[in-house]
């Protein structure tokens, strides 16, 4: 079994699943944390959340800030093999792993790949549009 986590800091966790879900619907079953929301503490969210996962299973484990409290929770388990984390989480991330996830064990390699194209769709527009209209008045 696989389970997907998106975990944040109050409801982006919650917003970021219901985009996903909207735009790949019926795709896997997604848990969230949504800390501080309610009186439940984060490591028992966490723990929870990772409770039922034998060592066949894997997670993959999106978490907003690489500093933050969420993220240093999920950190606890990292020595698992099969528990994988991506922090600083946006839409083309998550959507790039659950598009690209197929039956097999996850390869580190694909997650990688996965964070470095979403890298590239973080960009100032207003730099990016500059530079293609350049681009169109060399030709």
């Amino acid at each position: 079994m696989r389970k997907i986590i998106i975990a944040s800091h109050h409801n982006f966790a919650n917003g970021l699943k219901d985009t996903v879900e909207y735009i790949v619907p019926n795709q896997t079953e997604i848990i969230t944390i949504a800390a501080y929301t309610t009186n439940e503490p984060v490591q028992s969210a966490v723990a929870g959340a990772l409770s039922s996962l034998s060592s066949e299973d894997e997670a993959i484990v999106f978490t907003d800030l690489l500093g933050g409290s969420v993220n240093q929770e999920f950190v606890k388990y990292i020595a698992k093999d099969n528990v994988h984390i991506i922090t600083g989480m946006n839409l083309p991330v998550v959507l790039g792993v659950l598009m690209g996830l197929t039956e097999s064990k996850i390869d580190p390699d694909f997650l990688r790949a996965t964070v470095s194209d979403a890298k590239e769709q973080l960009v100032y527009v207003n730099d990016y549009f500059s530079q293609q209209t350049l681009d169109e008045d060399d030709e």
